[in-house]
């Protein structure tokens, strides 16, 4: 795995990126080519809370996971078990996908693009999206997989751009913009 690590407000050292490549080769084994993938690694440090965000996107899926303690090598711990349930979890279910529907293209989600700039009570934050024509099934599912609230794809049925999101109820709602 090619692992980029940053750290933001916190001096990352030769100690912590070694712990970190450590518990990261935990995760190689389920990866067929683990050295063409590359890992993303934000450490932030806010009063005495330490945050660790991993992101691994593959050309099947992104796995994102993010965990805080109060020490970062627990974080660092926590993140990865995450990691690795995200994975035999979601492995299980790819494969239960392929196989009802053989030509279910999988690579629907390209890296994405951040511009980060700094604005008090602006928005903060700027991302572009590469969204791929996709089922609501299959967007579902990506959402699941990085694990986020909603999910932006274009909706193959419906021929537009399309929000999938996660109720508060454990139900999903869908937005289309026309």
């Amino acid at each position: 795995m090619n692992i980029n690590i940053r750290g933001d407000k916190i001096k990352v050292t030769q100690a912590i990126k070694n712990y970190i490549m450590d518990k990261m080769s935990r995760l190689d084994k389920y990866f067929e080519e683990p050295n063409s993938i590359d890992v993303h690694v934000l450490i932030r440090a806010k009063n005495n809370i330490e945050t660790i965000e991993v992101t691994i996107p593959t050309n099947k899926y992104t796995l994102r996971a993010e965990q805080s303690a109060e020490d970062l090598y627990a974080a660092i711990d926590l993140v990865i078990d995450v990691l690795e349930r995200q994975i035999r979890k979601n492995k299980t279910k790819l494969n239960d996908r392929k196989k009802a529907d053989p030509d279910l293209d999988l690579a629907f989600l390209e890296p994405m693009k951040d511009d980060v700039k700094e604005d008090k009570g602006k928005i903060v934050k700027r991302k572009t999206v590469e969204s791929k024509p996709m089922s609501i099934e299959e967007a579902v599912l990506q959402m699941e997989l990085i694990d986020h609230d909603f999910f932006i794809y274009d909706d193959v049925d419906e021929e537009c751009t399309a929000v999938v999101y996660k109720r508060k109820d454990g139900n999903y709602g869908v937005i289309y913009s026309k």
